[in-house]
């Protein structure tokens, strides 16, 4: 004997109750506007660098000066040759913003990786094993807290000697703190949930636990805080080249550019606000995206 059925219930379409994981990846980046719009700008000047070569009208290094703090193109005396007109020297300006976004970026980057390594294997040891490896390292936070960055950056860069990698390797050595206050607080947390007690108990070693359990849980904060340290080294290595103790010239570094126009502010004007608007702008991309990133890896955090 069949049940009849209403025909209501009959011709109802049956409603898709799981959408397709690539359409709401999809759904889910495109309402992101802070990781579509910082993400974008960084992509744009992440392409810059690496085709600066390719793109760049002039030779960064090229001296002419005949055409002295020549002005912008949007200026009465400006011509195409030099977009952006030229410095002191007689150096083309667009170039050596082109070729200065490569220095920033490898300094962000590379800061970032150092510390970020430095940091978090730090913060997840003290927050996994507890105890004496967490007062250890508890103490060892403290004491660089205790030690101002700008500071210790000037006082090794001056007794050293600036240079490219040396202010690489100082930021690296210098900004691993927030990574390990970080990374402490969120392993503790990790590590009182059930999959990690049932790893435990099936007998997974320690360094199975904290590489497939603990680290990929983690990884949205460690996304936010490389960001954060991304942008704040590049903004230390501009202020150490300002000072003139970190990049040396002729390198084109943005912070290099500004401390080298600074003399002529009040004359030449663009030759401060251009590197110093494209350091903003990188910044701003940079936090951007990382804020929207961390929104987009874990989205049961927003409101």
């Amino acid at each position: 004997m069949t049940v009849p059925t209403s025909p209501i219930t009959a011709n109802a379409p049956v409603p898709n109750v799981t959408a397709p994981a690539g359409s709401l990846t999809w759904r889910r980046l495109r309402q992101n506007k802070a990781l579509l719009v910082g993400g974008g700008i960084l992509l744009l000047i992440v392409l810059i660098a690496i085709f600066a070569p390719w793109i760049a009208p002039h030779d960064p290094y090229f001296q002419d000066l005949a055409y002295r703090t020549a002005p912008p193109v949007w200026y009465e005396k400006g011509t195409w040759l030099h977009p952006l007109g030229t410095d002191q020297l007689g150096r083309d300006y667009l170039s050596r913003l082109f070729y200065g976004a490569r220095i920033s970026l490898l300094i962000g980057i590379s800061v970032a990786l150092i510390s970020g390594l430095i940091g978090t294997a730090l913060g997840m040891a003290a927050g996994y094993f507890g105890g004496r490896v967490d007062m250890f390292v508890s103490f060892l936070v403290t004491t660089r807290l205790s030690m101002p960055v700008i500071l210790v950056a000037l006082a090794t860069v001056a007794i050293v000697g600036g240079s490219l990698w040396v202010v690489i390797l100082v930021l690296g050595f210098l900004k691993w703190d927030r990574f390990a206050v970080v990374m402490r607080s969120a392993t503790q947390q990790v590590r009182s949930l059930e999959y990690v007690a049932a790893a435990q108990s099936a007998g997974a070693s320690t360094w199975r636990i904290v590489r497939g359990e603990v680290l990929p849980n983690v990884v949205p904060h460690l996304i936010v805080i490389a960001t954060l340290e991304a942008a704040s080294a590049i903004l230390l290595e501009a202020a150490l080249s300002f000072l003139g103790l970190g990049v040396q010239p002729p390198l084109p570094s943005w912070g290099l550019m500004i401390s080298e126009a600074k003399a002529y502010m009040f004359f030449s004007f663009w030759l401060i606000a251009i590197p110093g608007s494209a350091l903003a702008l990188l910044i701003f991309a940079i936090n951007l995206a990382g804020d929207g990133l961390h929104q987009w890896l874990t989205p049961e955090d927003k409101a």
